[in-house]
């Protein structure tokens, strides 16, 4: 048997402490069970005054016209210690922001889907190695968009045979050969995105207007961008993953959620869209970003999608998110429902990179501007005490979405936050950077 090199060692020590640390978390929610109760914030080992930093920078944020409002809740130990809302729900008419208010999640879509996906798993209703195109056919020969240089020396590109298809496990860990039309650098995939609406260079990240089979003819007519399984590359793959899970249930994604997850959760504000009774509660954006004066569009969610986004559609309250966010400290249940095995859990949130596949830009760095973090299934995941410029635990992890929403989990410290904005635009890695610092100067034991 060959020896492991140092590197190889390494990254199994930290994987073990990753996976320790999110076991010693669960182990305590056993002892302790959650409520989610306010709670004086020293009788969980958190200061009340540096807690209070929270408000003093988001209302400077507010007052100086860079953010319309925001709402941050944090709970440790089961209990919830800070909960604050600031500025404006609609700074345009002047409504005041509320814990109540409804945010468009965007990508914080992604963890809750891929939650759901993995109780299917555990269903024996499919298999991480199975292929996309067990379930969707469209999926099953591919092409590959590959770099080649032309006569005169310059970058075009070429098509070649995908060499395996895309698994389920690609699809959650944005590793199956997809892109996004907003990031992607190759021209052939985002000529085919454009052609097929997939992107919408006037309309970031929004697929809400297709058909559920037309977002899979569309995709799968696409070249990949990478062969499967070689390439970390943020995608529409969670998007797919819905068109899978509502395959094998025979369900629209927006029901699947409910059942799964929504209800028993007593999540009652989550879904795909806001019906009219509850509009005046729905968070807006400023009308155009104060970095760069260009107008801010986001999606209607006053009106039913076409197609329940997996990846970018979902809409919530702090507070549903939040309940959502506990279940994951607590290993999977919440109130005595169970949604997912710790062992599950603890699957979903190890690395699933590995040494072989290569980031085009490495997790951390594109949602904090940091290193120091792999990806796991759904979650981006912190592998290392140090190298990242933000405070945090081994094995904690988290996923933010397009409009400024922000949320993680750090099983260690017993902890779940979430943010939510409806602020897109440069400046969302400083907030996320910003509110971690704040959260953790505030622990005191």
């Amino acid at each position: 048997m060959a020896e492991k090199t140092p590197e190889e060692t390494m990254r199994k020590a930290i994987s073990a402490l990753a996976a320790l640390a999110l076991l010693a978390g669960q182990a305590f929610s056993c002892a302790r069970a959650a409520t989610l109760d306010p709670i004086a914030p020293e009788e969980e080992g958190m200061s009340s005054e540096r807690l209070g930093r929270i408000a003093t920078i988001f209302n400077q944020e507010v007052a100086a016209g860079r953010i319309p409002g925001a709402v941050v809740m944090v709970a440790r130990g089961g209990h919830i210690v800070y909960r604050g809302a600031f500025g404006y729900a609609d700074k345009e008419t002047g409504r005041k922001m509320t814990m109540d208010a409804i945010f468009r999640l965007y990508s914080m879509t992604k963890p809750m889907v891929s939650v759901a996906a993995m109780t299917l798993m555990e269903a024996g209703k499919l298999q991480l190695t199975d292929p996309v195109a067990k379930y969707l056919p469209e999926f099953s020969a591919l092409s590959v968009s590959v770099p080649a240089a032309n006569g005169l020396g310059q970058r075009s590109y070429a098509l070649a045979p995908a060499a395996r298809g895309p698994t389920i496990q690609d699809l959650l860990r944005h590793t199956a050969g997809l892109a996004y039309g907003e990031i992607t650098t190759n021209a052939l995939v985002r000529e085919a995105y454009i052609k097929g609406r997939l992107y919408k260079p006037e309309f970031d990240y929004n697929v809400t207007d297709l058909a559920p089979a037309e977002f899979v003819r569309n995709l799968a007519a696409a070249p990949l961008a990478y062969q499967p399984g070689t390439v970390w590359e943020y995608s529409l793959a969670v998007d797919l993953l819905g068109r899978v899970v509502e395959k094998i249930s025979g369900e629209r994604l927006g029901d699947f959620l409910a059942e799964r997850l929504f209800q028993p959760l007593g999540m009652a504000d989550s879904g795909f869209s806001v019906p009219a009774e509850k509009a005046d509660r729905i968070a807006e954006p400023l009308a155009a970003d104060p970095a760069s004066g260009a107008p801010i569009h986001l999606i209607d969610v006053r009106k039913p999608p076409a197609e329940d986004s997996a990846g970018a559609g979902g809409v919530g309250t702090a507070q549903d998110y939040l309940r959502f966010a506990e279940m994951l400290v607590e290993g999977g249940r919440l109130d005595e429902q169970v949604i997912l095995s710790p062992t599950t859990l603890a699957l979903m949130t190890s690395d699933q990179l590995g040494p072989s596949i290569r980031p085009i830009i490495s997790p951390g760095e594109m949602l904090l501007g940091v290193p120091g973090y792999s990806f796991g299934l759904g979650f981006m995941v912190r592998m290392v005490p140090g190298l990242a410029g933000v405070p945090g635990s081994v094995g904690e992890f988290m996923w933010a979405g397009y409009a400024g929403t922000f949320f993680w989990v750090d099983p260690a410290e017993q902890l779940a936050v979430v943010m939510m904005m409806q602020a897109p635009g440069p400046n969302r890695t400083w907030y996320r950077r910003e509110i971690k610092d704040l959260v953790y100067q505030a622990i005191i034991e």
